[in-house]
């Protein structure tokens, strides 16, 4: 697998929790970290996840906002 997002997180599916659109999947990085992602029952589907699997987390985006309490 090659993609042009540089951030790509593996670790392992501890969890998913299917729904009547999307599911819910839980991934546990190296370091204990949980990452959580909605994707849709049909790529739940075709990815044919599985709890135990090893997978990646991969974030694309154009901007991450840090915000801080007053």
């Amino acid at each position: 697998m090659k993609l042009s997002a540089r951030n790509q997180l593996k670790g392992t599916v501890t969890a998913i929790h299917p729904g009547a659109v999307n599911a819910i999947v839980i991934l546990e990085l190296d370091g204990g970290q949980l990452v959580t992602s909605s994707i849709s029952m049909g790529s739940l589907k075709d990815l044919d996840l599985q709890v135990g699997q090893t997978a990646y987390a991969i974030v694309k985006a154009s901007n991450v906002i840090i915000g801080v309490d007053d």
